[in-house]
């Protein structure tokens, strides 16, 4: 039987979430995530602290939730907060993002010497100017980082934000809730009927590229008329754009269909309705759609960039093309069509469970904790 190891963590957010005056509101807004400290509580103590429009404390799956209201006015450093951590004695500090190096200097100086500091990494890039010199400084209080890809993390050594890259650990930040259910079940709920079906699930943005997907895919569907691009969105900025595009080419303008917005749990029978998932994202500081797609057998159709090549094990589940290359994404939907699609659904499957899920990340960050010193 595995021996126990018991260590207090406390995790900890600096932002203030007004909107949420409930702990049951907030949860459900972050169940991608807790799924993590669900987890962790089957060894250790945990404590999340957040501060939203609500103060008192919530347990839930062995994880006690706390909620503070100290910070409703922006502060340089949140005096209060970090006190508050202090006091419950933690061997764990666990704190949510990179972008707030004046509290992690207090926080680092006012705790025991005992307690090690672990930041995520939640998609910020290396700060310039004096916050740049307040990283720097901060980088001395953490004895670990983590990010979705260790390239991305290197990114912020060599540009001179952290110090080593040995403090530097590559982590999923988010899980998926999502899993396989029989395809006749999910067909019925998304009306798809094409064999040939590929899915989209982001924002309608310059980063997130739609429309060299959509020049790509109207191509495609030129040589497969019987294929088709479902796209779910929550925000719109390039519709017009899009619009336009296809207007100009009627003959194939049902080969993609804007689905657009859907309730998230809904989310399950899209990708448990598609063998692919396609993405033009310049950047991710993850890739919790991917992530999600993954979890229910999808295949990734993938942009090359760090967080990618992590999710995909560079490229071996799945394909990888250059962002904003047109030709390239032709080219790796042409791919699909000379894959075996069940030992490629079986290959991101069997990865997800073991580098993706919550319970991989779990013992990820157990170790982390357990080795991390300072350097």
């Amino acid at each position: 039987m595995q021996a126990r190891v018991v260590m207090i963590f406390v995790f900890v957010s600096y932002n203030y979430s007004p909107n949420f005056n409930s702990p049951e509101r907030w949860l459900k807004r972050t169940e991608s995530y807790n799924g993590l400290l669900d987890c962790l509580a089957q060894k250790n103590k945990m404590i999340s602290l957040k501060q939203i429009d609500y103060e008192g404390k919530y347990e839930q799956n062995s994880v006690e939730h706390r909620f503070v209201k100290f910070n409703s006015q922006p502060k340089h450093i949140h005096w209060q907060l970090n006190n508050y951590v202090k006091n419950l004695n933690p061997d764990i500090v666990f704190i949510q993002g990179l972008h707030e190096p004046l509290n992690v200097i207090h926080l680092g100086m006012i705790l025991h010497k005992k307690t090690k500091i672990i930041a995520q990494n939640h998609a910020e890039k290396p700060a310039i100017g004096l916050k740049k010199y307040a990283q720097k400084f901060a980088d001395r209080f953490v004895d670990a980082y983590l990010f979705a890809s260790k390239s991305m993390g290197m990114e912020w050594v060599e540009k001179g934000n952290l110090s080593s890259p040995r403090k530097i650990h590559e982590v999923m930040e988010v899980s998926s809730l999502f899993y396989p259910v029989e395809r006749a079940l999910a067909l019925t709920k998304t009306g798809i009927t094409s064999a040939l079906s590929f899915l989209w699930v982001g924002r309608l943005n310059e980063n997130k590229d739609p429309l060299n997907v959509i020049k790509a895919f109207l191509e495609f569907a030129n040589l497969y008329p019987e294929a088709r691009l479902y796209m779910i969105y929550h925000t719109e900025e390039l519709m017009d754009d899009i619009m336009a595009l296809l207007n100009k080419n009627p003959a194939y303008k049902e080969a993609v269909i804007l689905v657009g917005r859907i309730p998230y749990d809904d989310l399950l029978y899209w990708y448990n309705s598609v063998d692919f998932v396609v993405s033009g994202s310049h950047y991710e500081g993850s890739g919790t759609a991917i992530c999600e797609a993954m979890s229910c057998g999808c295949i990734p159709i993938v942009t090359d960039i760090f967080s990618f090549r992590m999710i995909t094990d560079n490229g071996n589940c799945g394909i990888l093309y250059e962002p904003g290359n047109q030709a390239a994404l032709l080219n790796a939907l042409k791919q699909t069509q000379q894959m075996n699609i069940a030992e490629q659904r079986d290959k991101a499957l069997t990865y997800f469970k073991a580098n993706l899920s919550f319970e991989a990340i779990a013992d990820q960050v157990q170790q982390i904790a357990i080795i991390a010193g300072k350097v």
